[in-house]
């Protein structure tokens, strides 16, 4: 199969998942807003939840491929060992002595654990008990449990790290720090994985090389007809989004690249967080959403130039609408009072993964919200969320998918 995916809601065919780990173990009530979590998880229940994930995917039909089994594999190259370590340690980090010990564990493991150490991490007392030394300037001035090398708990969101868009896959520069080296990683799976590196796709973004220009895959929705909506976000910057939009419309197929101005905001991060599609023309909206203004980017008329339209906030369906090039869009928005509808939106009660048209999987906690879809003609499959969801992500954030069907 040819990785492709032009819909939100195509068939699902394969996806890929992080499986939480170790990494979640380091979650302390200390650290866990630079982790940029709102409260630590219990992590053997929520491999449980994820187990069910998987699993309901897997009953559907959708191949699921994880996130360290393929960095342990690609891990296997030589190319890319060298790529990744010189990646995540360097000595601008943790100084010359401090990143010759770091090298020389990481040197030391198998493929497969050193996957798991860029993953999980490791804290100074672990490395100087394994190493038996510590003559560094970095690990003298540490803390006996500070985190040397920082775990990457956000790795379960695989939808933001990278996206599928038409035939080609944004490997993206994330906005915060303590998920920038899971860049790292995804680069190295699509450079050297035997699954990836002999395939013929684009790359629609820099990674690493983007800074700050930023771009996050649950701001990236590939809506149909040639049209990609982003979100332009807490996350995604203006900057990013456009060099996004210029590399889809000039490399690619994408006919028009539509922004949406949203708020800065941890409580609505990314795009799908309010909002994603159940069908070809059908979008779920939170209810506190309200009429964005958009920016729409077209194709200019000499080489790698772009033309950008605005328009206000009371036109967005109508710009999506004509994206999708029919007479309306249906948006989906779950009755409820006020109260519930917030809520609703903190524990991703709009953040679905379609598995194809009319069928999505959402958290069992949105019963509300997902009574209202069954009664609109959706089939919700849905799965527990109770330790996954305090990670502020849905299915739709911990998926990403590679291949779905044309519609």
């Amino acid at each position: 199969m040819t990785f492709r995916v032009a819909s939100e809601v195509g068939k699902l065919r394969q996806v890929i998942v992080h499986r939480p780990g170790r990494e979640m173990d380091r979650l302390t009530p200390t650290n866990k807003d630079e982790l940029l979590f709102d409260d630590v998880l219990w992590t053997q229940k929520a491999q449980e939840e994820h187990d069910d994930f998987v699993a309901s995917m897997r009953k559907e039909d959708v191949e699921v491929l994880y996130v360290e089994e393929l960095l342990a594999e690609t891990l296997e190259n030589p190319q890319a060992r060298h790529y990744v370590s010189d990646e995540t340690f360097e000595e601008r980090w943790y100084g010359i002595n401090g990143t010759q010990i770091m090298r020389e564990y990481a040197d030391s493991l198998s493929p497969k654990d050193l996957a798991e150490l860029v993953i999980a991490g490791i804290t100074k007392t672990e490395l100087v008990a394994i190493m038996g030394r510590s003559d560094s300037a970095y690990l003298a001035r540490a803390e006996n449990d500070f985190m040397v090398l920082r775990c990457l708990p956000n790795h379960l969101f695989t939808r933001d790290t990278s996206c599928w868009v038409f035939d080609g896959v944004s490997i993206n520069s994330m906005q915060k720090v303590a998920r920038q080296r899971e860049t790292i990683n995804f680069e190295a799976i699509y450079r050297w994985h035997p699954r990836f590196r002999d395939e013929d796709f684009k790359k629609w973004s820099g990674g690493m090389a983007d800074r700050a220009a930023t771009i996050e895959g649950g701001d990236v929705e590939v809506i149909g007809n040639g049209a990609v909506l982003v979100g332009i976000s807490e996350r995604t910057t203006a900057a990013g989004f456009e060099r996004l939009a210029r590399s889809l419309l000039w490399n690619g197929e994408a006919q028009r690249v539509i922004g949406v101005l949203m708020k800065s905001e941890r409580a609505q991060m990314h795009l799908d967080t309010v909002m994603t599609m159940v069908n070809e023309t059908t979008f779920l909206k939170y209810a506190h959403l309200g009429m964005l203004p958009t920016v729409t980017i077209t194709k200019g008329g000499r080489p790698g130039e772009i033309n950008v339209e605005t328009a206000p906030g009371e036109d967005m369906h109508k710009v999506l609408a004509k994206a999708l090039d029919v007479p309306e869009v249906r948006i989906l928005t779950t009755p409820e009072d006020d109260f519930a509808a917030e809520r609703g939106q903190w524990n991703d009660s709009c953040n679905v993964l379609a598995l194809e048209p009319n069928v999505v999987v959402a958290y069992d906690r949105n019963v509300t919200a997902n009574e209202y879809l069954e009664s609109e003609g959706v089939r919700v499959v849905t799965m527990p969320g109770g330790e996954l969801g305090r990670g502020r992500g849905g299915p739709r954030c911990m998926s990403c998918p590679t291949i779905r069907d044309e519609i």
